[in-house]
């Protein structure tokens, strides 16, 4: 009884460091987005490295689903499949359905005149091959697309590797995806980027062979994996991180730093080569700080960062949609589309719209998926019992 208190205080506070993480990835990305808008000048200085907002929420990812993975595997559980795709699909699916109804069926909600295909926001493969000349609307949902082959693939690789008793090759599968994403970087700029690199276009060349596709943005979703799995199997790790943590917390932002210096410009080799890795790295050891007992984080809670965290699934979905709008609509009554007021005010609306698709669409959402896992395992238990 002692163990099962013991560890749901554990997970609450893990939860709570997280809480901060999650809002300060989704401020980042609405601070990187706002640019696109009329926005006031400030924002430019504060906003520009906002995108790597996305790699922070790549990490969390790979740590919080591998570390649910890998815990299964600890207890000598079998990982169920069934059961692990409808948690995702019930969390993920519905509100993304629902903007994207929106972005289909009201064109005057676009924030710019083209989208893709719809087939590629459906299959989750907009990723490849979005190409900015001709796409400007819901573009942010490629990495939305990242995170669904990444679910996809990572319990199957699990299951596989647990069935055929792979054990600790595990760690070399993540070293070889680690390094094969700097040679795969590196080919893709020599190949397919540097050849373009006196055309008008770069930017948006540079984005489409090298920012959006998977195989380029692993290293946050890798970074998180790893974390989970040193700290899950090997508690002497957890151990010294525990001990070392402020450490930790003060060499994230050290490598974010140089990230920064290394990302500037952003569709440059060693950008391209070195720039991801070196974000995830940064954020890596910050959230393997702040799941550690003794970091102050641990156990601080805030109602702010725990709404904000709560919310930030549906401000990412909805954020660009909501901003076009409520600067359109204010726009028209003599709000400077640049001022701070504006901002403000387009801040709350979309604060109030991801309340709106929370409560409507998210939580109903969830109700059903709970419901029919409790009734998957009645059905298993009446099973076992007959």
């Amino acid at each position: 009884m002692s163990d099962t208190i013991t560890a749901s205080i554990s997970d609450k506070h893990k939860l709570l460091g997280l809480d901060h993480l999650r809002t300060l990835a989704i401020t980042y990305v609405l601070l990187f987005h706002y640019q696109l808008f009329g926005h006031p000048e400030w924002v430019n200085k504060i906003g520009g490295f906002g995108w790597t907002g996305v790699d922070l929420f790549f990490v969390l990812s790979g740590f919080l689903i591998a570390g649910q993975l890998f815990n299964t595997i600890k207890k000598g559980k079998t990982i169920n499949m069934r059961e692990f795709f409808a948690k995702r699909f019930f969390r993920i699916i519905p509100p993304y359905l629902v903007v994207l109804l929106l972005y289909t069926a009201i064109p005057y909600l676009r924030e710019r005149e083209h989208m893709a295909p719809l087939w590629k926001y459906i299959t989750f493969t907009l990723n490849f091959g979005l190409d900015l000349k001709t796409t400007g609307t819901f573009t942010h949902a490629w990495s939305l697309c990242v995170e669904e082959q990444f679910y996809l693939i990572l319990p199957l690789t699990f299951w596989l590797l647990n069935h055929f008793k792979a054990g600790k090759t595990a760690v070399y599968i993540l070293v070889g995806l680690f390094v094969a994403g700097f040679i795969i970087r590196y080919a893709g700029w020599h190949y397919f980027a540097a050849p373009h690199l006196a055309e008008d276009d770069f930017g948006a060349i540079w984005h489409r062979v090298i920012y959006y596709p998977t195989y380029n943005r692993l290293d946050g979703l890798l970074i998180g994996v790893s974390i989970a799995g040193a700290y899950t199997f090997y508690p002497h790790i957890k151990e010294i991180a525990n001990r070392y943590n402020y450490l930790l917390m003060l060499l994230g932002p050290v490598i974010l730093i140089a990230a920064y210096f290394v990302c500037s410009p952003g569709d440059s080799l060693i950008s391209t080569v070195w720039g991801f890795p070196l974000v995830s790295l940064g954020y890596g050891l910050i959230l393997a700080a702040i799941v550690c007992p003794s970091n102050f984080l641990y156990h601080r809670q805030s109602t702010i960062t725990t709404h904000l965290a709560t919310l930030s699934y549906s401000i990412y979905l909805s954020h660009k949609l909501v901003i076009h709008l409520t600067q359109n609509l204010l726009q028209k009554n003599g709000i400077d589309k640049n001022s701070n007021l504006m901002m403000l005010c387009c801040l709350l609306s979309t604060i109030t719209f991801a309340l709106i698709l929370r409560y409507t669409i998210e939580k109903p959402s969830l109700k059903i998926r709970d419901k029919l896992l409790q009734r998957w395992k009645h059905s298993k238990n009446h099973v076992e019992v007959v």
